[in-house]
């Protein structure tokens, strides 16, 4: 006999799973899909609804897809938000936490069962995440980690209480179960999406209704039963979820977008544009407060040579290896960004001067000495790098540029006259260049 209330339910969650893979396969990060995982679970959810007044051990069948496909998308929900979730760790508490569910829930469906092996599951819902977390506390710990220990562990205390209650006990026990999974979905979402966004809001608001409609729902079908309420009204929390989710989707791939048109794509840090508003905010603070500020701006020698002799795929590398290398020798207050192709720029705020700005550029070109091991190769790159310092080489941010690129190429003069004079060969670019020299330069 086929439960056709259930199919208007089925229909919406088909729609908002629907959209929901529409906007994740624009967003296709591991949180989206497993995110969508647990909405198909909640499909399968409402599709067994359909056959769960089927007679004898198909009605079994049904209640007890119902009940783990309930379960296991509020697991997945959960995973999704622990950081490092591919970590064996990570991997283990879920699949314990998934088998402990299923083998409760399954013995909840298929009662009566023997007093022990109920309080056996029980314990389980302890036993095991407390099992895992302390014996991979060296490996991995995290206060959502903790989190979970202490929910099961509580869980486990209540339904070892109340399960061998007659009459509701084991109705009230399943409600625990899922009022567990689904506030600790709640936990998860806020300490993961700590912000303060519509999608934000919506998705932990959904959940912490989502889990009180397995306390809410039991008090009115045991202690008002009189006051009737339709079902609909406890799946409203799933929907509520779901646009949440939607939201969440939507607001990372704008932030995503935002940041594509900010940075560079191959080494994450920042590009022209937010270079020059960086520096433009720089030199207004430092006028404002009387203070210095310093421009540098990188070059890399050889660069071409590596592009030409070994690719393009290991100059990318390379790339990505240098912006890695100076981000890490900066203050955070500091911004290092890519400029030109295997140029880079470095904006150094206060507290500066010439001579901390030269002891920076020094700092910078001396990572390059030492060869780069990219793999199966071996690279030699240098630099030359330009130094102009506001307000004493320039006032306006076009004039400080201009002085630290010609610095820069004065650099580059030096280093190349440096390297024709080694090879035996007179140095044209000294009989030709009569800007001073300023700037600094790597020479092997």
């Amino acid at each position: 006999m086929v439960n056709w209330s259930a199919l208007p339910d089925l229909g919406a969650v088909g729609l908002l799973a629907g959209a929901f893979a529409s906007v994740a396969h624009r967003n296709q990060t591991q949180v989206s899909k497993i995110w969508l995982t647990g909405w198909l679970m909640i499909a399968l959810h409402f599709a067994a609804q359909l056959f769960q007044n089927a007679p004898d051990a198909w009605g079994a069948l049904a209640e007890c897809v119902i009940l783990c496909a309930l379960t296991w998308a509020g697991l997945l929900f959960m995973w999704a938000s622990v950081p490092h979730r591919e970590h064996p760790t990570s991997l283990a508490m879920l699949i314990g936490l998934l088998a402990t569910n299923t083998f409760y829930v399954t013995l909840l469906v298929i009662a009566p069962v023997p007093g022990w092996l109920l309080n056996v599951a029980a314990g389980l819902f302890a036993v095991v995440p407390l099992a895992i977390g302390f014996s991979t506390a060296k490996k991995f710990e995290s206060p959502l980690r903790r989190t979970v220990m202490g929910l099961y562990f509580l869980l486990s205390i209540v339904t070892l209480l109340i399960q061998h209650r007659p009459g509701v006990g084991l109705d009230i026990a399943l409600n625990a179960v899922l009022f567990t999974v689904y506030l600790g979905c709640c936990i998860h979402f806020w300490l993961a999406y700590y912000r303060a966004t519509a999608g934000a809001f919506i998705t932990i608001a959904g959940f912490l209704a989502w889990a009180f409609v397995f306390v809410v729902s039991p008090i009115f079908r045991f202690m008002l039963p009189n006051i009737a309420v339709e079902g609909e009204v406890w799946n409203l929390p799933k929907y509520v979820v779901a646009v949440g989710m939607i939201l969440l989707l939507l607001e990372d791939q704008i932030e995503h977008n935002q940041h594509l048109a900010l940075h560079d794509h191959l080494t994450g840090l920042p590009n022209r544009r937010l270079y020059q508003d960086r520096l433009t905010s720089a030199l207004e603070r430092a006028r404002r407060y009387e203070a210095h500020a310093a421009l540098l701006v990188i070059d890399l020698d050889s660069f071409k040579q590596v592009n030409d002799t070994l690719g393009h795929h290991v100059g990318d590398l390379v790339l990505q290896r240098v912006a890695a290398m100076f981000s890490s020798r900066v203050r955070r207050s500091d911004t290092v960004a890519r400029t030109g192709g295997d140029e880079f720029s470095v904006i150094l705020e206060e507290p500066t001067s010439r001579a901390e700005a030269m002891h920076v550029g020094k700092s910078l070109i001396a990572l390059l000495r030492e060869p780069l091991e990219l793999g199966e190769h071996t690279v030699q790159i240098g630099a030359s790098v330009g130094i102009a310092v506001f307000p004493e080489d320039a006032r306006e941010m076009e004039s400080l540029c201009i002085a630290a690129d010609l610095r820069m190429y004065d650099a580059k003069h030096i280093s190349h006259e440096k390297v024709e004079m080694e090879q035996g060969r007179t140095p044209r670019a000294a009989r030709m260049d009569t800007r001073p020299r300023a700037g600094l330069q790597v020479v092997d």
